[in-house]
């Protein structure tokens, strides 16, 4: 279990490794794979893509935080319960803060942070885009 990619609707592939400080987020979201969301831009947190309706993970607060870093992926647990980020999954391309605490559990391939950024600024700019999450061979 290293980590997954996003494949666009142009067939750009972009490459994430997990982070060995969420454990349970990993191999929870690694159990979704593959699915497939439409992701749009984000309105206050900054340079971010999100989606309000990912696949549901039924986990614990872990590595959580509203502070992110460029390239960095973000999932809204459960638990506990007062979480207003709960199904939530965000990839922020750039800076940013979140609204509440989510675990950050990924991070982009330095290499494919290109990559990243002008999927973000395309979301941003021409509106939504489908997104296809899959393991990493």
């Amino acid at each position: 279990m290293t980590g997954f990619q996003i494949t666009t609707t142009n067939n750009n592939a972009i490459r994430f490794r997990f982070y060995a400080d969420a454990p349970v987020t990993c191999r929870a979201f690694a159990a979704l794979l593959p699915f497939t969301r439409t992701f749009m831009h984000a309105r206050v947190s900054g340079q971010e893509i999100w989606i309000d309706n990912a696949p549901e993970l039924d986990i614990i607060q872990e590595n959580a935080s509203v502070f992110t870093e460029p390239g960095e992926v973000v999932y809204g647990p459960m638990k506990p319960a007062r979480t207003k980020t709960a199904d939530c999954m965000g990839i922020y391309y750039g800076e940013g803060k979140g609204l509440d605490c989510c675990n950050i559990f990924a991070k982009v391939f330095d290499e494919d942070m290109p990559l990243l950024k002008q999927l973000g600024e395309d979301i941003w700019k021409q509106g939504v885009k489908e997104l296809t999450f899959m393991a990493l061979d």
